[in-house]
């Protein structure tokens, strides 16, 4: 009995990994990971798979950062804090931001808050987390909300990771451009 060829649909392992598609339940989805500034202007641009966890990811935004500085000197690759939601909660991603000297302001989910105290005192204490300074999280919401304002960019026409990476580098550029003006 013969066997027809695996639609990219139903067979995922024929996928390329160059193309960046991953499957959830809303079927073929692709993932923006930023890395943005204060302002909301994103400073590291990354595109993974839609099922993927974001806790790796990390990893990868921060080795891709580096910001000029004023003058001479080296290029930073250290933010002072990394707002950042419950996905990056686990402990292994606050060790590696407490050894980089990152301050975390990441809240804990219920599920861990229900761990750690189901063990008592053997579960330690809760990380530290500064509500105030999470209010400023969602200027990362609000770069995603533009980068979405482009078709191409929120329903994802482009078959290669690698162009559309670039249609939300493009976006990125057309973000900083008001900024780096020399005129007022």
């Amino acid at each position: 009995m013969t066997q027809g060829a695996g639609s990219n649909y139903t067979n995922l392992a024929s996928e390329p990994p160059d193309h960046g598609i991953g499957r959830s339940r809303g079927g073929l989805t692709s993932k923006i990971h930023h890395l943005v500034d204060g302002h909301g202007r994103p400073l590291v641009v990354l595109v993974g798979a839609g099922q993927a966890n974001d806790g790796p990811v990390l990893e990868h935004l921060l080795a891709h950062l580096k910001v000029e500085r004023r003058g001479p000197g080296r290029a930073r690759t250290r933010p002072n804090r990394l707002r950042g939601d419950k996905a990056y909660s686990s402990r292994a991603t606050r060790q590696r931001l407490r050894r980089r000297g990152i301050v975390a302001v990441i809240p804990e989910p219920s599920d861990q808050i229900g761990h750690r105290k189901r063990r008592g005192t053997h579960g330690g204490r809760p990380p530290a987390f500064d509500a105030e300074d999470y209010k400023g999280r969602n200027v990362v919401e609000r770069n995603f909300n533009t980068v979405k304002q482009w078709r191409g960019l929120a329903t994802r026409y482009d078959k290669l990771a690698i162009v559309y990476r670039g249609a939300a580098v493009l976006r990125a550029i057309t973000l900083w451009l008001p900024h780096l003006s020399d005129t007022p």
